[in-house]
Formats: C-alpha cells, sequence, structure tokens
C-alpha cells in the first residue's frame, strides 16, 4: 500500500503535461502494474484541495475527485486523530516537533493514518519531504518507490 502525502497527490491532479506531473503519472501506472495500491489519506486530500479551491483550479479539483474514487480512500477517524494527538505531544514533551505550536500538524495526521493501516499489511508514505514522517511511519520520497 501506497499513502499519498500532498506533495504527490498534488503532482497528480496537475492537469499538466510537463514538468514532474506526467512523471508522477507514469510513476503511479508502473506501480500499479507491478501490484501495488494507492491510498488517499484524508488529510492530504485536504491539503491539496484547499489550495485547488482557493486558486479556482477547477481541472485540478476534477483530477483530484477522479483520485479520490479511483484510489482507496482513507477517511479521518476518531482514534486516527487520537493517536496524531498523542504523536503531536511526544513530538512536543521531546523537543522534536514536526510543526509550529499553534499549527494543525498535517504530517502526524498522516503518520497516524498510515499507522492505522499497518494491520492491513505493509505500507509507505510517499511523499516529497521525508525528514517530519519518517520518525513515524516508512515514509519515502516517491520517485524511490
Amino acid at each position: 500500500m501506497i499513502l499519498l502525502d500532498s506533495g504527490p497527490l498534488g503532482l497528480l491532479a496537475n492537469p499538466s503535461t510537463k514538468g514532474p506531473a506526467p512523471v508522477a503519472r507514469e510513476w503511479v501506472r508502473v506501480r500499479l502494474a507491478a501490484g501495488d495500491s494507492f491510498v488517499v489519506p484524508e488529510i492530504a486530500d485536504y491539503e491539496v484541495r484547499r489550495e485547488l479551491l482557493r486558486a479556482a483550479r477547477t481541472a485540478g479539483l476534477d483530477r483530484l475527485d477522479e483520485l479520490c474514487a479511483g484510489f482507496q480512500y482513507e477517511p479521518l477517524t476518531t482514534p486516527v486523530m487520537r493517536d496524531a494527538a498523542l504523536l503531536w505531544a511526544q513530538a512536543r514533551n521531546a523537543g522534536t516537533p514536526t510543526a509550529h505550536d499553534l499549527a494543525l500538524d498535517g504530517d502526524v495526521i498522516l503518520a497516524a493514518q498510515a499507522r492505522s493501516l499497518a494491520d492491513y499489511g505493509q505500507s509507505v508514505v510517499a511523499t516529497t519531504n521525508t525528514k517530519h514522517l519518517e520518525r513515524y511511519v516508512d515514509a519515502r520520497e516517491w520517485s524511490d518507490i
């Protein structure tokens, strides 16, 4: 299972035929052919969707909706949010926060979503920044998966 962080998800929602977007789409085709499955965590959908809405990028919103419908969509749940709160508190108590104290901190929410899926098999978070996630879950640069 490959959970998409907002970076790769944003690339896949981008309708551009140039730059990294088509490279990301080809990566998905290759991974699917290899038998991998993809998961869109609700927190990543939120992070990508809010920017597409702000910028009125309707083609990107349509693509994001297609991705959410075509891949497994993992909604936020109370146990996930409680685990995220625990991760947030532990990181601050250890002096290693992943975001500003007043920030929602999507990284710990994504990590908690990934942890909640661990019982269903091997999973990895595909991201553009492993720094904050790798302390909690298997997280790799999307292009290295």
